[in-house]
């Protein structure tokens, strides 16, 4: 296995940079996952990473080596990597064990080599009785598992995946992000993974790194990113928070809505119009105004909608913004009653833009 670091990667089409001034190291055995909307880049960083794509400017290299700079770029059959497309790309007229071993007969490996890796390999993924079958013949998820095994099967130093579970239906999608986490675990090869689906993304990966516009927003943990968002974007993108914004009064207070915010996490700044983010599930609906001076904020519920387990609200605030408020089902408001919203201080973020 080996480590990939993007350095200042760029890759323009014209005048518009798909991908600006992107870096970030990927350590060895590590499974990153590329998260973003459409069209924010993701995949395109992916393509330079298996050298479909050559760079405008920056480098990638594995190990001490630069694979792909705009002066020289490693073709991609000699980066001992594996990529897993959408489509899945199974050839329909082989069998299961003829998909997953083609590799290693390009690659010129004896039979006995080839038959006991074979079998290891189906084991693994759970596709020891469907050795002899064709791809036409299997569900999607089997599809799915036929092409991770033939990616894992020739060892690459580096696995990539893009949007892999995108064709699946919602159920089928749930259990193969914990299937690609379960095969990761069990070979550890250095993985990129590109997904605009944030439970894609939760699920499976070491590290997330949010893309927006080309660039990488946050990098970081699935807990830093959903608990310790810095931007706005990251914010709204992952887990949908609310973001409140205001005059500030100085590092860690905010004026909105005629009351006090005090929050943690980043500084505001002092006379500027600042932003904090706070989770659905962390504010606290009240019939009657609680207790304290900070973080309590009159609003009418204006929204809701019994989802069983819970209830969602919308609440609109004396200045006009909305917030959503998710709260248990027992908690039964009527559209249209004055309300008090709880925002606790150490759940309220500043957002740095």
């Amino acid at each position: 296995m080996a480590s990939v670091e993007l350095r200042g990667l760029v890759k323009r089409y014209g005048s518009l940079a798909v991908v600006d001034d992107v870096s970030l190291t990927i350590e060895h055995g590590r499974l990153v996952c590329l998260l973003g909307p459409s069209g924010c880049g993701k995949t395109t960083t992916l393509r330079l990473i298996a050298g479909f794509v050559e760079p405008s400017a920056g480098e990638i290299r594995v190990g001490e080596q630069v694979i792909s700079s705009p002066s020289r770029t490693v073709p991609p059959e000699r980066r001992n990597m594996s990529m897993i497309f959408q489509s899945y790309a199974l050839w329909p007229h082989m069998t299961v064990a003829q998909n997953v071993s083609y590799g290693l007969q390009l690659r010129k490996f004896d039979r006995d080599t080839i038959n006991t890796k074979l079998k290891a390999i189906l084991a693994t993924t759970h596709l020891e009785q469907l050795a002899e079958r064709y791809p036409g013949e299997l569900s999607g998820g089997q599809q799915q598992r036929v092409a991770l095994a033939r990616a894992l099967i020739v060892e690459p130093e580096t696995l990539l995946l893009d949007e892999p579970l995108s064709n699946l239906d919602a159920n089928l999608r749930e259990e193969m992000r914990f299937e690609v986490r379960r095969l990761h675990d069990e070979y550890r090869y250095t993985t990129v993974y590109v997904t605009h689906d944030q439970s894609e993304a939760m699920t499976t990966a070491d590290i997330i790194a949010v893309m927006n516009q080309g660039k990488i927003e946050q990098a970081g943990s699935p807990e830093e990113i959903y608990d310790r968002p810095r931007s706005e974007f990251v914010a709204r993108f992952i887990g949908s928070s609310n973001v409140v914004k205001g005059k500030v009064l100085d590092e860690s207070h905010l004026s909105f809505s005629g009351c006090t915010l005090r929050c943690t996490g980043g500084k505001l700044a002092p006379g500027a119009e600042g932003a904090v983010a706070i989770r659905q599930h962390a504010v606290r609906l009240w019939a009657s105004k609680p207790d304290g001076p900070e973080n309590i904020v009159p609003g009418t519920v204006v929204r809701q909608v019994f989802l069983g387990a819970s209830r969602d609200y919308m609440v609109e605030t004396a200045d006009g913004t909305q917030i959503r408020v998710v709260a248990s089902a027992a908690e039964n408001i009527q559209q249209g009653a004055a309300v008090w919203l709880d925002m606790p201080p150490e759940r309220c973020r500043a957002l740095s833009g």
